[in-house]
């Protein structure tokens, strides 16, 4: 039965009329409406005992409270009005939580069903209050069915919303990941430099998620020391932070230090796993691993963090940290993944700028061991080099230069540029500088050199085919030229295979490209190769160089020989800072895109005080007065020291030219470095040495040039050939007394 209050509110509230379903369902609400707060404390508990979810975060678990506070509040005034429930308004903040589920990577499920508890709570406590206003269960059955459609129609409305929000922000989140990573793709590893790739990793972190970044390396993953007693020692290699005044770490650039075991980087290195922290057990951590210089500042600022190792091809490389002390909002499981994505990116990059600037570097070593590390003492030539390396992104290419001394005082000069870059084309460049340095030490000219250059490509090119794992660099190529310049006649023979064209600034400061045959480059075989004899008198400067030097981005090649022309014609102190001009003049200060080796030599002349010639008869009588002519020489030299053992050289070598020679002969000394002695005649046979037996008469005199002169060979001109012999200026100490002449 109902109390007599209650009934009283009933008549009241339809006059002195019978009371009716929208009646008592008005009056009803009203009662409950009484006791609100009841009610809300009520739905509360029972939502924290059965959806303990939405109490986790506290954020969500703020929401919830209001969102029931205001669910009340807007639902209870328009059921006693008997308002329709389309008409009801909705909370102001209806949908935050979903919001917030949605951006916490949570299902909206926990809500629909907190707001199916909410309602049951609701119907149930109704449904008390209409019993108690009537006993007519007819009546009183039609406004309890009434009341649940009313509350279950809010109810709708209500999830609805919440449904709608959570898929809208849900979207939203996604693409606004989506976007991270993509731009992640786009603006972290942009180049094969380990730092740079960890800066753009912090600089676009704080760009989105994070207040402030920092980015470790192992040492060791770069390349360095290696672990210190079994604790990784870590460099800092990038950090960045939103603003100028907030927690900065207390951990320099480039600075070396660990973590302490069993801090949560040590253990991220250690295993690999990511961690996220919040606060306090931040704190305690980032003070654990900070050195003992001092602490970070406003480190109490920073109210979360995430922890995520960077590794790529199962190796750990190092570990990020990601801070927020400006952005109120914790770091959650969602933030752990966007970091963890990202940084897996960046673990790629960093790994592929690691494994380039490793092989970049042993590329770079081994060209750099494979050229000359110092020019060869010769007369011939005032020698300056330059050696650039492309840009790191191209690697190390093949080019190469060298000076080479040959006999009679000769030098030859050669520059190449073997085709691609890494460490194949720098192990090629070695070898073919090694094949050029064998075939002139048998003197051959620049074009029959060439030619068997050519022929060394075309082997080596076949064995890369043959060879699987390296027949990507099948086609060798390359390209050379090859100079020989003569002092004692200023001239200078050239020969090129495919390679740009020399310069030469003569004594007056006019600058010219020699005109020389093209030739193909090295490696197609069959085709012949043409040298030309150039005048280049004292003072001249021939500038042999690779096509990087004059190849650009912004200019052309004939722009590239322009400024080369300007550059050489300048006056400078010394070759070297000539060197430097014509670099500074067709460089930009980057990089260049291909490798450059650039090689001046400024000729030096060697004249008749220096050079002193005779033709021998082909008479056995004439080894006499050639040791005279000789020994007189060197008295005008003032090399007297020197008379004996170049008697000995002299007369074994127009012996062997008048024996087994053709006229005409000629001999001719070379006062330079060294006392060279020549003799040539027309024929093309080569002496050689051999093992004379006990009672052979003859045979032992090449022996003795061997022993006597500190180098010896033979060299061919198109018609017969030269013997010389180099005696240093200081005479040996002991003559050998058992050898014979032969003659």
């Amino acid at each position: 039965m109902p109390s007599s209050d209650a009934y009283a509110l009933v008549r009241r509230n339809v006059g002195a009329v019978e009371p009716t379903v929208d009646s008592v369902v008005s009056s009803a609400v009203h009662e409950l409406s009484l006791g609100a707060e009841r009610l809300i404390h009520d739905v509360e508990r029972c939502l924290q005992r059965e959806v303990p979810e939405l109490w986790e975060d506290p954020d969500v678990a703020r929401l919830t409270r209001e969102n029931i506070v205001k669910y009340f509040a807007a639902a209870l005034p328009g059921l006693e009005q008997g308002s329709d429930p389309s008409e009801i308004p909705l909370p102001a903040i209806g949908g935050e939580g979903a919001r917030r589920l949605a951006q916490r990577g949570k299902s909206v499920s926990s809500t629909l069903r907190g707001l199916r508890l909410a309602q049951s709570c609701v119907v149930d406590r109704l449904l008390e209050e209409i019993t108690r206003l009537t006993d007519d269960t007819e009546l009183a059955g039609a406004a309890m069915r009434k009341l649940v459609a009313l509350v279950a129609a809010y109810v709708d409305r209500f999830s609805e919303q919440e449904v709608i929000m959570f898929h809208e922000e849900r979207d939203r989140h996604l693409r606004q990941r989506m976007s991270v990573v993509n731009e992640a793709g786009m603006r972290v590893g942009t180049t094969l430099d380990i730092v740079r790739t960890s800066q753009e990793l912090a600089d676009l972190a704080t760009g989105y998620f994070a207040d402030a970044v920092t980015v470790d390396m192992l040492d060791s993953a770069l390349g360095n020391c290696p672990q210190r007693g079994g604790v990784p020692v870590v460099r800092r290699v990038a950090q960045q932070s939103v603003m100028e005044n907030g927690p900065e770490p207390s951990i320099p650039p480039q600075q070396l230090h660990s973590f302490p075991d069993g801090s949560p980087l040590a253990l991220a290195l250690d295993s690999g796993r990511p961690s996220r922290h919040i606060h306090a057990s931040l704190l305690e951590d980032r003070q654990a691993a900070r050195p003992a210089h001092g602490p970070d500042t406003d480190a109490r600022r920073i109210h979360s963090t995430l922890v995520v190792p960077l590794r790529a091809r199962g190796s750990t490389l190092g570990v990020a940290q990601f801070f927020r002390h400006c952005t109120p909002d914790l770091y959650d499981e969602q933030d752990l993944l966007l970091a963890q994505e990202i940084a897996a990116r960046a673990a790629v990059a960093i790994d592929n700028a690691r494994r380039y600037t490793q092989a970049h570097s042993t590329a770079l070593t081994l060209q750099r061991s494979l050229l000359p590390r110092v020019t060869p003492s010769q007369s011939a030539v005032e020698v300056a080099c330059r050696y650039l390396p492309a840009a790191a992104q191209l690697g190390v290419g093949g080019d190469w230069y060298d000076v080479i001394p040959l006999s009679g005082a000769r030098v030859a000069l050669v520059v190449g540029d073997v085709v691609g870059h890494g460490i194949h084309a720098a192990a090629t460049m070695g070898r073919l500088r090694t094949a050029v340095r064998t075939l002139a030490d048998i003197d051959l000219p620049p074009d029959e050199l060439l030619t068997h250059l050519d022929d060394v490509v075309l082997r080596l090119s076949a064995e890369a085919m043959a060879e699987p794992d390296v027949a990507s660099a099948g086609d060798i190529g390359a390209t050379c030229l090859y100079a020989v310049f003569d002092p004692v006649a200023s001239c200078c023979t050239l020969a090129r295979a495919g390679h740009v064209l020399p310069a030469v600034v003569s004594p007056d400061g006019i600058v010219t490209l020699l005109d020389l045959p093209a030739g193909p480059p090295l490696g197609l075989g069959g085709m012949p190769f043409e040298a030309v004899e150039v005048d280049l008198p004292e003072g001249s400067l021939l500038a042999l160089y690779t096509d990087g030097l004059i190849e650009s981005a912004d200019h052309d090649i004939e722009a590239g020989l322009t400024r080369l022309r300007h550059a050489l014609a300048q006056r400078t102190p010394s070759l070297e800072a000539a060197c430097d001009t014509v670099l500074e003049a067709l460089l930009s200060a980057d990089r260049p895109r291909d490798d450059v080796a650039l090689l001046l030599a400024r000729t030096q002349a060697l004249g008749e005080r220096q050079v002193a010639t005779w033709s021998v008869d082909a008479d056995p009588a004439a080894v006499a007065l050639a040791r005279a002519d000789v020994s007189a020489q060197l008295s005008v030299w003032g090399l007297e020291d020197l008379d004996f053992t170049a008697e000995l050289i002299v007369s074994e070598l127009v012996t062997n030219a008048i024996r087994y020679g053709r006229p005409p002969i000629r001999l001719r000394l070379i006062h330079d470095r060294t006392l060279t002695c020549e003799v040539s005649d027309a024929s093309s046979t080569s002496p050689h040495l051999r093992r004379a037996r006990i009672f052979d008469e003859g045979g032992r005199g090449l022996l003795l040039v061997a022993q006597l002169a500190e180098h010896w060979g033979t060299r061919h001109a198109r018609q017969g050939k030269t013997v010389w012999a180099e005696c240093a200026l200081s005479p040996p100490d002991i003559v050998p007394s058992t050898l014979g002449l032969d003659s």
